[in-house]
């Protein structure tokens, strides 16, 4: 990665490691105990005695992937074999309870998550 020094200032090129938001929303991929991946925007979360609760608008469930070794490098990389992957149709919100993992996506991930073609039957 290059870097620039401008008046003792280092500056360093933006890269895909930041995490993505719209309208203040954050863009994050979810686990949760029993009804599997999912990623969105995050409009909320709470510690309920049901275990944590998120709420995700414009979500699509991962039901299966390929060309990541996890939901970690989905996260920051995206898939690299999206022809292979099963992902749902598009909910508009939707509230998903005992959440056990949330990750945030980089913009790179999203843009590729969200061009997966969708899986229905």
């Amino acid at each position: 990665m290059e870097e620039v020094t401008i008046n003792g200032i280092i500056y360093v090129p933006k890269t895909d490691n930041y995490s993505v938001s719209v309208d203040g929303k954050k863009a994050v991929l979810i686990r949760s105990y029993a009804a599997g991946i999912h990623f969105g925007f995050l409009e909320s979360e709470e510690f309920t005695p049901a275990g944590k609760v998120v709420t995700l608008l414009n979500s699509r469930r991962i039901w299966y992937w390929d060309g990541a070794c996890s939901i970690s490098q989905i996260a920051v990389d995206g898939v690299s074999k999206p022809e292979n992957c099963k992902f749902s149709v598009t909910v508009p919100k939707n509230e998903i309870i005992n959440v056990i993992e949330k990750l945030e996506l980089t913009e790179k991930a999203l843009l590729n998550l969200e061009n997966v073609k969708i899986w229905k039957s």
